[in-house]
């Protein structure tokens, strides 16, 4: 039982770090911006962690491949986009000092 454990626990721990990234680090890692690399990426899905719910995550992590699309939300009428880009905004900030950027 032990060796069944400790051997779960080896490759779990194996695992490729994407595995376990968050869908703004993914975002992030997948776009083209020059300053997208695996630090930055991870800090942003850190303040994305303490900012964003996971739907609001996912909302976000869309922006990166279509940067319109955030556009389209900022210019909404609705009070649920409102709402969504007070925090998008909060978050944007946050990352922007935490993250060097």
């Amino acid at each position: 039982m032990t060796k069944i454990f400790f051997a779960a626990t080896v490759l779990a721990l194996s695992l490729p770090v994407t595995a376990m990234a968050g869908p703004i680090e993914s975002a992030c890692l997948k776009s083209d911006r020059k300053q997208a690399n695996r630090a930055v990426c991870g800090c942003i899905q850190q303040v994305a962690d303490m900012t964003l719910k996971g739907g609001d995550q996912r909302k976000a992590a869309r922006f990166f491949a279509d940067p319109d699309q955030a556009q389209t939300v900022r210019m909404s009428k609705s009070n649920r986009d409102n709402e969504f880009w007070a925090r998008y905004k909060n978050f944007g900030e946050t990352a922007a000092a935490y993250c060097g950027g």
